[in-house]
């Protein structure tokens, strides 16, 4: 288990804010507070829980921390070569941010695509905005994770490269403030979320391989 449980992604953060805070002490002690109130917010936006998640190999656990936008079936890809559903994730700001691989496997191919930074809960943004897909193979499947920028959020982060071996619910990246995660999986799977449900990186099951 993890002895810190802050996503190092935010300690240039933190920092930024408490020297803020300091200089706000300095000019005006009152006002410091503001500065205060920021570090702490900071502080918790890039909070790194440990989670725990389902062992069973046919459960497809959730790649990120969210609310279910919308359930969309979709044509055949390249990657998968069958017919698939998307399962699309919004991250509020006061969601944790760190994304989890939905299963055990190799990273088949990471793929990034420059775009614009539209509001990441409208329905267009996957297709618009930046946008860095993962491609991970596991054992008897193939899945899509799409880490998707926000009009808040401006960088993705991304840790792993193809040939990479994930283990279910390892920790390989992140968004910052604000943004939404797509999974993408076979059609026959089970889905067993739905539109309106609030869902946890590693510890929601999203669906189960038939």
């Amino acid at each position: 288990m993890r002895k810190f449980f802050i996503e190092k992604e935010g300690f240039i953060y933190i920092a930024g804010c408490l020297l803020f805070t300091a200089f706000l002490f300095v000019l005006y002690k009152p006002v410091s507070v503001i500065g205060l109130g920021l570090t702490v917010f900071i502080t918790f936006f890039f909070r790194d829980p440990h989670r725990r998640y389902s062992q069973d190999v046919t459960h497809i656990i959730s790649p990120a921390d969210g609310k279910v936008m919308a359930i969309t079936p979709l044509v055949e890809n390249d990657f998968m070569k069958c017919e698939a559903i998307k399962v699309t994730i919004f991250l509020s700001l006061f969601n944790v941010h760190i994304n989890r691989s939905p299963i055990a496997g190799t990273v088949k191919y990471v793929k990034y695509r420059p775009g614009k930074f539209l509001p990441a809960f409208k329905g267009h943004a996957s297709e618009i905005n930046e946008r860095n897909a993962i491609g991970i193979e596991g054992e008897g499947i193939k899945i899509i994770v799409h880490q998707i920028t926000g009009f808040i959020a401006r960088r993705i982060v991304c840790r792993v490269k193809e040939g990479d071996v994930l283990e279910k619910g390892e920790r390989f990246g992140l968004i910052k403030f604000g943004s939404c995660t797509e999974i993408i999986v076979p059609s026959n799977v089970e889905i067993k979320v739905k539109p309106g449900d609030k869902v946890k990186g590693a510890s929601t099951i999203i669906g189960v391989m038939k």
